[in-house]
């Protein structure tokens, strides 16, 4: 982490550790100033769902994950979105933060309408981009269905080009790689440029044995905090599955957000539009515990101690029980 980023969050920290004007109805929030998750925050606050359930979100924009890990860890905040298996390294090392599922929407593997790549199979000695690094998660499930169907790990047969997800895109659009694996609001926009799919992360899920989708990321925060606001933490599930209601079923509400979301035409903002509403979550998040177990051991055995940390199983608790 960059010394600047340092200096920040321990002054975040410090301003949130000697704050006394918070009442036991507010839920600290820490979010990436420009993630998804802001687009169902911004309804909550638009339409007064946090105090129509009896809660008031206090919102701190951070520009770094491991910023926002920190204020977790540090009490500093009471809640972050992050993903799963953070949350279980966590466990692993005897804390208590657990995991509500915000989306399973995935990003998937794009080139060029005009492009010769018509499948998996013939990606060899091709130029992708990916985000997230050598282990991120959807890059790692594709290698792992390329070596259940196609008998070999395609990443020993490709050049991997590891970028942020816009200098991806950017870099795709001007024919510098041959193909992209994206998060999914960034393969959206591809989408929208007339960029042609060639395989997703929802699509290897069946084969691998994980199921028909798979959350991954969350809202996380710690149980004892959860328990010692019951109502807190009731209230503000109300108002997130509300605001995807809104989400979900109001298309003007993304013509308000619009901005927000980044989209500078109405075909991005449509891809953008589908691509969450198909990520929205059951409320029943207890169906995705065996999908993340699954997920997980696979992740272990790819990725190794580098990203899941000592243990090749999912720590119990990972996923908050109701």
């Amino acid at each position: 982490m960059k010394i600047n980023h340092i200096i920040s969050t321990l002054l975040f920290v410090g301003t949130f550790m000697f704050s006394s004007h918070l009442r036991a109805t507010d839920i600290r929030l820490a979010v990436l100033k420009y993630g998804t998750v802001n687009w169902e925050l911004n309804v909550i606050k638009e339409h007064g769902l946090d105090k129509k359930y009896g809660i008031e979100l206090d919102i701190t924009y951070l520009t770094n994950k491991n910023a926002s890990a920190i204020a977790l860890m540090s009490n500093a905040v009471d809640m972050i979105v992050t993903d799963w298996v953070w949350v279980s390294r966590q466990r692993e090392k005897g804390k208590d933060f657990t995991l509500i599922p915000y989306s399973t929407a995935a990003g998937a593997l794009m080139v060029p309408n005009d492009s010769p790549i018509t499948s998996l199979s013939n990606l060899k000695d091709t130029q992708i981009g990916i985000a997230g690094g050598s282990i991120d998660k959807s890059w790692i499930l594709i290698r792992a269905y390329t070596m259940k169907v196609l008998g070999y790990d395609i990443a020993k047969h490709i050049k991997p080009a590891y970028a942020a997800p816009p200098l991806i895109n950017g870099m795709i659009q001007k024919g510098e790689l041959d193909g992209a694996i994206n998060y999914w609001n960034y393969t959206a926009r591809l989408k929208a440029l007339n960029f042609r799919k060639i395989i997703s992360v929802e699509d290897v899920l069946p084969e691998l044995g994980i199921g028909k989708s798979l959350p991954l990321i969350g809202y996380v925060f710690s149980e004892e905090w959860a328990n010692k606001n019951k109502e807190s933490i009731k209230g503000f599930i109300a108002a997130s599955e509300e605001a995807r209601e809104i989400l979900n079923s109001n298309d003007q509400e993304w013509i308000r957000i619009q901005k927000l979301t980044g989209a500078k035409n109405p075909n991005t903002l449509e891809a953008l539009k589908a691509g969450f509403r198909k990520g929205i979550p059951s409320s029943n998040t207890s169906e995705y515990k065996s999908a993340i177990k699954n997920a997980f051991k696979i992740l272990a055995e790819i990725g190794g101690k580098d990203l899941v940390g000592n243990s090749k199983e999912l720590s119990e608790g990972v996923i908050w029980s109701r």
